[in-house]
């Protein structure tokens, strides 16, 4: 019998990520694989091959036309662990096409990320090694005189996707009273979470530790404007972790700058970010670059999970470990 055709696409993500030789010798044994590399894949090649392709790993354009010719189609499993507007998800929802993302495997990372910031800033640890590195430490009680403890504290979840399921776990052990807000869920699922659903005024302004963990969608790109953020509880912690379109991202800096609150900051409206930025010199601010999530057990993480579903789907029966697209939210997605 001849064997289904898997449709390569995944870039950025490269052959190290995505194409380990074990992952390569399973897909193979799953089906005949085509593979392109370092750029999206050229329209003729996915023209070439898309009557019949049964799986799609990457981010290649699927508008309607284009499924119309893919009758075969059975999935398409985005590893780059977002939703991009160039696809018809209304569309391959009615022709049961699963559209799935590999964001799960990515968020236990980003969750260890938003601890390690929180107490980096909460403690004041990455200036007390310049302190130290200038001959102008204190030592003990003396050096912690700003210094707060995460136990116990007041903490908000602004998002509660991927991220957050994975990040509430971590915090529980430290006793955290745990809020969340998020438009697209239920207070009921939430309160089942174990998480207290508070409103988004509420979650900025009673805070001691504030995760910015949403998506950023048409809806709500810069929804957290300068008058927001004016009202988050003075010197609390701020983790950006998820994507800097949900913030006005100079007013944000300029905030932390002054001293506002703590911040704590890993992505940018642009990347890589250009040599002579004028973000390099904003002081109080606790920078890294893109760091969060993208680590080897993340992307070992994605092969595992998209292994295990392209087994599911050419079984006949449901994937379980991706995130299955909703049409409507994952339709209004904006992420890079």
């Amino acid at each position: 019998m001849k064997k289904p055709l898997i449709f390569m696409d995944p870039f950025p993500r490269n052959q190290s990520m995505v194409f380990t030789p074990d992952c390569a010798t399973a897909l193979e044994e799953m089906g005949d694989v085509v593979a392109h590399w370092g750029s999206r894949a050229p329209d003729e090649l996915v023209e070439q091959h898309l009557a019949d392709m049964v799986i799609l790993i990457g981010q290649t354009a699927m508008p309607k036309e284009r499924l119309d010719r893919a009758p075969n189609l059975r999935a398409i499993l985005n590893v780059k662990a977002n939703w991009e507007p160039n696809i018809d998800y209304e569309e391959c929802n009615a022709r049961g096409i699963h559209v799935l993302s590999a964001a799960p495997a990515m968020a236990p990372a980003v969750a260890e990320y938003c601890i390690g910031q929180a107490i980096m800033l909460l403690r004041g640890l990455h200036k007390a090694d310049k302190l130290f590195r200038a001959g102008l430490e204190s030592y003990g009680i003396a050096g912690n005189q700003d210094a707060k403890s995460l136990y116990n504290a007041d903490v908000a979840l602004v998002g509660y996707g991927n991220l957050g399921r994975s990040l509430a776990p971590l915090l529980r052990p430290f006793g955290v009273r745990l809020m969340a807000h998020d438009p697209w869920l239920s207070e009921g699922y939430l309160r089942a979470e174990g998480v207290e659903p508070v409103t988004l005024e509420k979650a900025l302004s009673n805070s001691d530790v504030l995760f910015l963990l949403a998506g950023v969608t048409s809806e709500n790109e810069g929804f957290l404007d300068r008058l927001r953020l004016e009202t988050i509880r003075t010197d609390a912690s701020v983790i950006l972790a998820s994507r800097a379109e949900i913030v006005e991202f100079d007013d944000f800096l300029e905030l932390a700058a002054d001293g506002k609150f703590r911040a704590a900051i890993d992505i940018f409206p642009e990347e890589p970010v250009p040599e002579d930025s004028p973000y390099r010199t904003v002081p109080n601010v606790l920078f890294s670059s893109h760091l969060a999530g993208g680590l080897n057990a993340s992307y070992g993480r994605i092969r595992e999970t998209m292994l295990d579903d392209i087994n599911q789907i050419l079984k006949g029966l449901s994937p379980l470990r991706m995130q299955k697209a909703n049409p409507k939210q994952a339709a209004k997605m904006r992420s890079r």
